[in-house]
């Protein structure tokens, strides 16, 4: 097998979360790859037991590859917010509790900023490749802004409501899809992947 991954080959997005198997998904279409979903597949979900997003990323990753026998791509990606000391963080997700209910998340962000006046946050993604009989390759993006209260917009998934990127009027929840993709965590971390990708095929 080449170390890249070719048009036609079936490659594992290692997430039980539907936005985010969607949001990879849709960044793969354009080189021909079968997209398979860890929830499709009945993979179990590894303990995220890692210190980082690239440590629980490459833990996901390796887990699913194992289990397929195929190429696996998982994200690990979270909410930064420097002035609660960088939490929710790599709990990102178990702030919404056993339901995912990121409203609740939201509501814990913004009762704990309470009045601060520094509302910066900063998204973190961090993709991560594992190749049966290959080294994992783990591929990172940032992207900066302010948290609002309310939370505005009803597209997107997660915190995407109250999250406005510099430089932008319109949170990640009221942006269509496609201009979210061009700037977001996710698609800076894809766009290495990406370049990675083409080299290597």
């Amino acid at each position: 097998m080449a170390e890249g991954i070719v048009p036609g080959e079936r490659l594992v997005i290692a997430s039980h979360n539907p936005g985010k198997v969607r949001e990879i998904a849709e960044l793969m279409e354009p080189f021909g790859i079968q997209v398979l979903s860890a929830g499709e597949l009945e993979l179990p979900e590894p303990e995220e037991t890692g210190r980082t997003f690239a440590e629980n990323a490459t833990l996901k990753a390796e887990s699913a590859a194992e289990a397929a026998g195929l190429p696996a791509l998982s994200d690990d990606s979270g909410l930064v917010v420097p002035a609660l000391d960088g939490e929710p963080g790599i709990y990102s997700a178990r702030w919404a509790g056993p339901d995912k209910d990121f409203g609740l998340a939201m509501d814990k962000v913004n009762e704990k900023l309470g009045d601060s006046r520094d509302r910066h946050a900063y998204f973190v993604c961090a993709l991560a490749l594992a190749q049966p009989g290959r080294e994992t390759r783990v591929f990172e993006g940032r992207v900066d802004g302010t948290l609002v209260w309310p939370p505005r917009g009803s597209l997107g998934f997660g915190y995407d409501p109250m999250f406005l990127p510099d430089g932008r009027q319109e949170t990640f929840g009221e942006m269509d899809p496609a201009e979210k993709h061009a700037i977001s965590h996710r698609a800076r971390a894809f766009r290495d992947f990406e370049t990675w990708l083409r080299r290597a095929g």
